[in-house]
């Protein structure tokens, strides 16, 4: 599975500004909406209740939100990099400033965690993720995250 299957370019926020998770949250549930046709609360709640399990906050400045939604008839993203870093409640007690948001059917099963995995694995590599935080736009922050021709191996 390859990031230009979940990302549309205009799923890729490049200066999001947020105060707190919850506002990171509320910002990436109106985008999806926007994008999906899917009720903005509905996504909002997925993720709340997801981060009620656990931060999605996996280190290194780094977050990948999560839900599933009912709803939901196909797996797609948001991807934002945060004006200013902010408390996720991350694993590594950084601040975040990379978050890419992940919706799922309720029945999606295998496909979810493939995403998710194909996101970390590609947030997690130090090169990459040092030209996300680079880049000057949302056009550049969609060609770096959609570029892999290949799945890595994990």
């Amino acid at each position: 599975m390859l990031l230009n299957d979940l990302l549309s370019a205009d799923a890729v926020l490049p200066n999001l500004k947020a105060a707190n998770k919850k506002q990171v949250l509320q910002d990436l549930s109106e985008r999806a909406a926007r994008i999906s046709g899917l009720p903005e609360r509905e996504i909002f709640d997925a993720l709340l209740q997801r981060e009620r399990l656990g931060s999605t906050g996996v280190g290194g400045g780094v977050a990948i939100p999560h839900g599933k939604l009912t709803r939901a008839t196909r797996i797609f993203g948001v991807f934002a990099r945060l004006e200013k870093p902010i408390d996720f409640e991350a694993l590594d007690g950084a601040p975040v400033d990379l978050v890419f948001m992940l919706v799922a059917p309720e029945s999606s099963g295998a496909d979810h965690l493939k995403a998710l995995a194909r996101i970390a694995r590609v947030l997690r590599d130090a090169t990459q993720v040092a030209t996300l935080r680079a880049a000057r736009d949302a056009a550049g922050l969609y060609a770096v995250l959609t570029q892999q021709s290949a799945p890595h191996a994990a």
